[in-house]
């Protein structure tokens, strides 16, 4: 049984499901591990992780009853109504994603090689000149303004070798998106933009071997990657046309609202909207992608969790808009359908967040894959509905990302 329980209520021998937390806020490579280390529970207080799933079948359960402990069903019932609350807002459609996602292909390859040089020349201690990168930032908020799951989900399809890179394009895109829900003059929009493809420069400076290390960090190795904000802040100082909102971001989108974030352990207020923004932002781009010591959520579980951990982690007002921004299933989410059919995501719906455009293909009552079929949830008289999203590595499918990016 999963049973969500505060850590002062952890002790050797219990199994670990999941730690309430991205993997980026903790030195463990993976979230389920039976807990054998005394030292672990020390570590895990120290990241800001306040609560864990155990599952008792797999360990020891909890001694005694513990004041506000629950099963997942009644968590799962908890997050559908946060996202129900986040989706009162009508979706907004632009173009579509089959004429954008061509155009956001090209973006994204000019992206990558720009976030290549200004990374190798921040390696040779060349001052970065971050004005230059404008016209990339503009060319990008102008795909977002197209249709902001194009450009954001291929992002998202990012290679473990040039995650680094790519994660800074699809931070810009995502700050630029969540950036005109909050109504943002143009020139906020674009200051956010190039604060989110700034943001992580100090891990230029960071060891490969200590970044991309496929197993728990040591205390050490932790500290050295907890480094990279003050490092890029100190970068951004000596560049040119880095403003005030690229440098607040770059140094501070790892505080959290509860206080427990670094390098400052800043609370609530005193983190700035820009600052709430990039860590939303960078959390969601950096569970939804492949690294090289775990592969990345599903897009759609990826909100979920995040909604487990948006109390103590994320500004409320912030993170409802991001939903909005995304969708409460993003584009390549994988959902199951009332029918009991299987389909990914493929563009959002114009009148709803809860009603996308899917790619059905797979039938679980028949335990077999079903001829392809467009299903638009949002169409008059369409029966179909969302009842829950589905962890891909269950079912082991192939190339599930290709079958939103053939669009139709």
């Amino acid at each position: 049984m999963l049973k969500r329980i505060p850590i002062t209520h952890l002790r050797p021998g219990m199994y670990i499901q999941e730690l309430c937390g991205s993997w980026m806020e903790h030195p463990f490579w993976r979230n389920s591990f039976l807990l054998d280390d005394p030292g672990d529970i020390r570590r895990i207080a120290e990241c800001g992780i306040h609560e864990v799933w155990i599952d008792t079948d797999k360990g020891l359960d909890a001694l005694g009853e513990i004041e506000g402990a629950v099963d997942k069903a009644s968590r799962d019932r908890e997050v559908e109504d946060e996202l129900q609350r986040a989706a009162a807002a009508p979706a907004v459609q632009r173009a579509s994603m089959r004429e954008e996602v061509e155009r956001a292909t090209q973006i994204c390859a000019r992206a990558r090689g720009a976030v290549v040089s200004m990374f190798g020349e921040a390696r040779m201690g060349r001052a970065i000149e971050a004005e230059a990168a404008l016209p990339l930032v503009d060319e990008i908020s102008r795909s977002v303004s197209r249709n902001p799951g194009a450009l954001i989900s291929l992002a998202r399809l990012k290679t473990a070798d040039d995650y680094t890179y790519m994660h800074s394009v699809a931070v810009c895109a995502l700050m630029i998106a969540l950036a005109r829900q909050f109504d943002m003059t143009e020139d906020q929009v674009r200051q956010a933009g190039l604060a989110g493809l700034l943001h992580d420069l100090g891990k230029a400076l960071i060891p490969n071997e200590v970044l991309n290390k496929p197993g728990k960090l040591t205390d050490t190795e932790f500290d050295i990657v907890k480094a990279h904000p003050v490092k890029g802040h100190e970068m951004l100082l000596e560049a040119a046309g880095a403003d005030a909102v690229a440098l607040d971001v770059c140094l501070h989108h790892h505080e959290k609202m509860d206080g427990t974030g670094y390098p400052h352990r800043l609370n609530g207020e005193q983190i700035s909207l820009f600052a709430k923004m990039g860590a939303v932002c960078d959390v969601y781009d950096a569970i939804t992608s492949n690294r090289p010591y775990k592969a990345g959520w599903d897009p759609g579980e990826s909100i979920r969790r995040m909604v487990e951990w948006s109390k103590g982690h994320f500004d409320e007002k912030v993170f409802q808009a991001f939903v909005r921004s995304v969708g409460i299933y993003p584009v390549g989410s994988l959902v199951r359908l009332e029918s009991g059919r299987l389909g990914v995501v493929m563009d959002q719906g114009s009148k709803s967040l809860l009603k996308p455009r899917l790619r059905v293909f797979y039938s679980t009552r028949a335990d077999a894959h079903i001829q392809p079929e467009i299903v638009d949830l949002a169409r008059p008289g369409c029966a179909e509905r969302i009842v829950a999203t589905e962890d891909p590595t269950r079912w082991h499918f192939k190339n599930l990302d290709q079958l939103w990016r053939d669009v139709a």
